[in-house]
């Protein structure tokens, strides 16, 4: 590794040949001085992250991939989506999508390596791909990130250039999850076995979830991604003392990230582990809670599309869905409000019109009730979503709608 001035770096990016792919860390841990000077010594080039944040160039030459959409990318005209497993990406990188940079915000050098801190996911992966091809591995030095374990320990001479910076990590706004959401978690927590193990996505309702399990015990983690809710369960004793915290990549706040920092109870891995389903299935009660903009009367979920613009992905919903499924004990919930605000329309719908995101769920849970899907037939499935889940205002309409799909409904 050579670390080498802002201009250096800029000279070197500038000899890249044609139109390169850059790959660079997502979600909150994004290298951005390091991406600002690929922007400016670079004149086009294709720019691949997941769950990318705002402030990412917007500019002619420079073209948006992604397998999941964040609001750095959402509604970009120039944004290429790959619909993708997570735990594929490594494989779109290795065979279809080979990267020509890779840039990374590590921690400072300990010891002859460096950390990739909390956004492992998809990094190690594409660190080889571009190695395969002698491409160039990039990497923004920061005493601020975190040094975690796990896959996250990356040697000196896997990284050929690296420049200095010292920001704080970007910390996603705080929201109040609001009743609706706290009513959901309270639900889906009585579902949530003592000793269970984890899977927690990414929103208002999962946080709303963990917030409700303070009291259980026993607990163990094993999820792509966790957030300020499992540092409050390590507080609250819920967590099992002899079971590390395995997930791909973290954010929150600052005071997450100290936890993190050099704790021998968090272990971060790489995406074709975290999300390998045979892997999830070897978890003991692994309960899967993830979220959803739309479900339908044949329990299929979509989160991934409003009104048929894409809107994030798959992500790893698929993934934990079905190696929750086969998780002894195990259990895959969708839990979602009945009712969109801000659309005035109701999340159950009698048929998706898109792509299903996630199907054969163990249980569909919003703020009115939850359904038992796994075990009962299709007719009783219809029923329970329309009693349990859907709004009030919603059931008539949807009895009518499911009828006139088929479904033997009272």
């Amino acid at each position: 590794m050579r670390v080498v001035s802002e201009s250096h770096l800029a000279a070197v990016l500038s000899g890249l040949p044609g139109c390169p792919r850059i790959v660079a860390g997502g979600n909150f841990a994004a290298p951005r001085r390091a991406l600002e000077i690929v922007d400016a010594a670079v004149a086009e080039y294709r720019l691949f992250m997941l769950n990318a944040q705002t402030g990412l160039p917007d500019r002619d030459g420079v073209v948006l991939e992604t397998p999941f959409v964040g609001p750095g990318m959402r509604g970009r005209a120039n944004l290429r989506y790959f619909p993708c497993r997570l735990s594929l990406v490594p494989l779109l990188l290795k065979e279809t999508l080979p990267p020509d940079v890779v840039v990374v915000q590590t921690s400072q050098p300990v010891g002859g390596t460096v950390s990739l801190g909390v956004e492992v996911n998809i990094l190690p992966a594409a660190i080889e791909a571009v190695r395969a091809r002698g491409g160039l591995v990039v990497a923004q030095l920061n005493p601020r990130m975190p040094f975690t374990h796990g896959d996250a320990v990356l040697a000196l001479d896997e990284i050929d250039y690296a420049v200095e910076t010292d920001e704080p990590l970007a910390v996603p706004a705080h929201r109040d999850p609001g009743d609706i959401a706290r009513r959901i978690g309270e639900r889906v927590a009585r579902l949530v076995p003592e000793s269970a193990t984890l899977q927690i996505g990414i929103g208002a309702i999962p946080d709303a979830v963990l917030a409700s399990l303070a009291d259980r015990r026993g607990l163990a983690v094993w999820s792509e991604m966790f957030s300020d809710g499992v540092l409050a369960l390590e507080k609250a004793g819920a967590l099992d003392a002899a079971s590390p915290i395995t997930a791909s990549f973290a954010f929150g706040g600052p005071e997450l990230y100290d936890w993190i920092d050099r704790n021998d109870r968090v272990r971060m891995l790489r995406t074709e582990k975290t999300n390998d389903p045979g892997l999830i299935a070897r978890q003991p009660r692994l309960t899967s809670v993830n979220s959803a903009l739309q479900i339908d009367l044949y329990a299929q979920a979509n989160a991934s599309r409003v009104r048929g613009t894409i809107y994030s992905g798959f992500g790893g919903q698929t993934d934990f869905v079905v190696g929750a499924l086969h998780s002894p004990g195990g259990h895959a919930i969708i839990a979602l409000p009945s009712w969109h605000p801000r659309a005035d329309v109701s999340t159950v719908i009698p048929r998706l019109a898109g792509p299903v995101t996630s199907f054969q769920h163990s249980y569909i849970v919003s703020e009115q009730g939850t359904a038992e899907i796994w075990g009962h037939d299709a007719a009783a499935q219809a029923e329970q979503i329309i009693d349990n889940v859907a709004h009030p205002d919603a059931r008539e309409e949807l009895r009518t709608e499911g009828r006139a799909l088929g479904f033997p409904l009272s």
